[in-house]
């Protein structure tokens, strides 16, 4: 059974470095010319996508929840957009 986030309107997000450091893992979408941060519908989706997407060597990545209008302020404060995300990384 996949694990959900808690509620509706929760999604599962990457975190780099969690401490007062850390920040959401972002890409970059070339077709498009976006920056985006993946999100997932479940953590299962998130932990099995983010063994294919590119990291930084040395750095802590986790999965974490997080609301998702909370998600998209953060983003638009960065200049990032949010995409909803399946576990291959296709955006749904």
């Amino acid at each position: 059974m996949t694990e959900k986030a808690h509620t509706e309107g929760w999604v599962w997000v990457i975190v780099c470095d969690q401490g007062e450091g850390g920040h959401y893992l972002g890409l970059y979408n070339e077709d498009k010319d976006v920056d985006f941060i993946p999100a997932f519908e479940s953590k299962e989706a998130a932990n099995e996508c983010f063994l294919t997407m590119p990291r930084e060597k040395g750095k802590k990545y986790e999965v974490q929840a997080i609301h998702i209008e909370e998600l998209k302020e953060d983003a638009g404060k960065s200049g990032f957009d949010v995409a909803i995300v399946d576990a291959e990384g296709a955006i749904k």
